[in-house]
């Protein structure tokens, strides 16, 4: 495995996995009761988008860096949990910190919430720790991704999110994707499921979303977008997310992101989105 996302933080795909898990959780915050993320993969958590490993790519550019500009209200509607977090972490971090979603989290959880990360590799499982620090809500874990999710879930709230982001580099991790994830579903069938996946062969993604709807979910959402033609090589020109048990609100508001996003965010014009319930 020599996935590194130092060379990828703050790209397109961190912008919308991050601000559609912003959303989430302020959503699930809406009542009292404490909530629960568990994270397959976690990474280091915390990334400086002046270092030399984002220097390499400056995908940062091309993500977060092209979002300074105001969007249409309903637009920084959907933004304004992630572009918060954002705000307060570079605060205490400094202006080119750019957060992975352990540190998104850290910042948006409250005081009785909870967060569980898994992280395997040695060097990424140290900064992640250095990352989080001491806060008690935050529990990292060096194990593998899918040994995680069936160690934490169902977690004891029983409300929450698990959020699964492997690195696709394993010749099954599609096959492997579908089958952790339906399996802790089955376990924790009121849990939030946030599916994020390459968009580099569409048969392989709609393999994955048909596979995680068949699960049977009462609801389930895929949401997509391009910034390039998904033709071009050695780059990544688009990405997904399959979300079981959405947040009714979701999907209103993805079709109000997309195409906000796709617009902003495009590299050439073969850029769009992809809005639709698969399931319920």
């Amino acid at each position: 495995m020599n996935y590194r996302h130092a060379f990828h933080a703050g790209n397109f795909a961190d912008v919308l996995k991050h601000v559609m898990l912003a959303f989430v959780i302020d959503y699930q915050q809406q009542k009292p009761g404490p909530i629960r993320v568990v994270e397959s993969h976690a990474g280091a958590g915390l990334y400086d988008l002046a270092s030399a490993a984002a220097a390499r790519t400056s995908e940062w550019k091309d993500g977060v860096g092209r979002l300074a500009a105001p969007f249409a209200p309903e637009v920084e509607d959907v933004l304004k949990p992630w572009r918060d977090a954002l705000d307060v972490l570079r605060a205490g971090h400094g202006a080119t910190s750019y957060p992975g979603s352990p540190l998104l989290c850290q910042q948006l959880l409250r005081a009785d919430d909870r967060y569980i990360g898994a992280e395997l590799q040695p060097e990424t499982f140290r900064a992640l720790k250095s990352a989080l620090g001491r806060d008690a809500r935050m529990k990292a874990f060096q194990m593998d991704g899918w040994q995680a999710l069936r160690a934490n879930i169902p977690p004891k709230e029983r409300r929450g999110l698990a959020l699964i982001d492997p690195a696709f580099e394993a010749a099954d991790e599609w096959q492997a994707l579908a089958r952790e994830t339906t399996a802790a579903w089955r376990k924790w069938p009121t849990g939030c499921f946030m599916v994020w996946y390459p968009l580099k062969n569409p048969r392989q993604a709609d393999e994955l979303c048909g596979a995680l709807a068949d699960a049977g979910p009462a609801t389930a959402l895929r949401l997509e977008l391009m910034v390039d033609d998904l033709d071009v090589a050695n780059r990544l020109a688009g990405c997904g997310l399959a979300i079981l048990n959405p947040p009714w609100t979701l999907k209103a508001a993805a079709d109000a992101l997309l195409p906000a996003l796709a617009e902003r965010l495009a590299r050439s014009s073969r850029a769009g989105f992809r809005s639709e319930m698969i399931a319920g």
